[in-house]
């Protein structure tokens, strides 16, 4: 694996080029500008810092540099209006595309509002993209395209019914990527992101992901609630090997691969319950009082499925991708940050040392 992303490395510094990464003031898009500026390139960020924040851009620009933050530009525009895609893309030769409503519960009250926003805002940034000439365009897709699919661990050729209109929208989205990689020959990679966590996760508000509102909870010496018996079960991936992931799709030369799809996940399920009991294990070690916290059982909740684990050996064939923390590591890789210490340092590089994780925390929040 250390030669691949050796070549990787070697790859971007002999090419240097400039990247489009849409959302980029939110979590994940956050730690793909940083990683993109740390490797020389340059960035233009279009987000219309609606769940995005200056926050995370701030923590970007600390992290890297100021020289290396000169070579990100913001464009502050909606990727439902055409024209702020096209000025985005306009010098582009890579778009990572990360820009959505990215809430299960949010799209059940407002599925107009998502589907404006990932539906038509991923037509066009697909749109610009072919017309722009753009080398290469990977985007966000969801396990939650599998929907009640009763297989496992989830292969790509799977799709259920989905459950809720994000499900359906990443659904479509897929669809016309397929299209616009059939019809116009632009390369077009999707990425199923199982649950990625990390740094910049939102703890707050009523769609917060799972991981950092326990561990808030924890820390405030409030009960955790777990929506349903606690048995459901999911595989979570940290956002350093989404971000590789992310970087090894944009300069693949597997011709195959455009058009695809590829699941990005740990290959690994957990419960729920088994899942607080690591959040709190890795809490107690900062905060001894957390040990004796139990969790507090609630309903399940409207449109989420009630399995999931991903079959990652397609982006192992295609992408060389291979995760590199476990889920107890990615935890105390992000645990200071989780836990309240938002100064802590990280390095933007998406190849981290496995053996000194906890080196790999990073400032600030949002939600995806």
């Amino acid at each position: 694996m250390s030669a691949l992303l050796d070549r990787l490395r070697h790859k971007l510094a002999q090419r240097p080029a400039r990247w489009c990464v849409t959302g980029a003031a939110g979590f994940i898009g956050s730690h793909l500008a940083a990683a993109l500026l740390a490797l020389g390139q340059d960035v233009t960020v279009l987000d219309n810092l609606s769940t995005g924040r200056m926050a995370n851009l701030d923590a970007v620009r600390a992290l890297v540099g100021e020289a290396a933050y000169a070579r990100l530009r913001l464009v502050r525009g909606d990727i439902t209006d055409p024209g702020d895609c096209r000025e985005a893309v306009s010098d582009a030769a890579y778009v990572l595309h990360h820009a959505a409503l990215g809430s299960v519960p949010l799209s059940l009250e407002d599925p107009l509002g998502c589907n404006a926003a990932n539906v038509t805002g991923c037509c066009n940034m697909l749109e610009a993209a072919r017309t722009q000439g753009v080398a290469a365009f990977v985007y966000a897709s969801s396990s939650a395209v599998y929907g009640e699919e009763p297989g496992l661990p989830k292969t790509e050729d799977m799709r259920g019914a989905p459950l809720s209109p994000y499900a359906l929208s990443k659904t479509v989205n897929e669809l016309y990527a397929d299209v616009y990689a059939r019809c116009y020959g632009l390369r077009v990679v999707g990425l199923r992101y199982f649950n990625v966590f990390g740094p910049r996760q939102d703890p707050n508000g009523a769609y917060a992901a799972v991981i950092p509102r326990w561990f808030d909870a924890l820390a405030r010496g409030e009960a955790p609630q777990i929506n349903g018996d606690g048995l459901t079960t999911r595989d979570f991936c940290y956002v350093a090997d989404v971000v590789r992931a992310n970087l090894l799709a944009a300069t693949s030369d597997d011709p195959a691969l455009s058009g695809q799809v590829c699941n990005i996940g740990s290959g690994k399920a957990v419960t729920l319950l088994e899942l607080f009991a690591a959040i709190r294990d890795t809490a107690a070690t900062r905060h001894p009082g957390a040990a004796r916290i139990e969790p507090v059982f609630g309903p399940p909740r409207a449109g989420d499925i009630r399995h999931s684990l991903s079959d990652i050996s397609k982006a192992a064939r295609h992408l060389g991708f291979t995760p590199q923390f476990s889920l107890r590591q990615g935890l105390e890789a992000a645990a200071d940050w989780y836990l309240g210490r938002r100064d802590a340092g990280t390095p933007a590089q998406p190849w981290p040392d496995v053996g000194a994780p906890t080196r790999f925390l990073t400032p600030d929040l949002d939600a995806p």
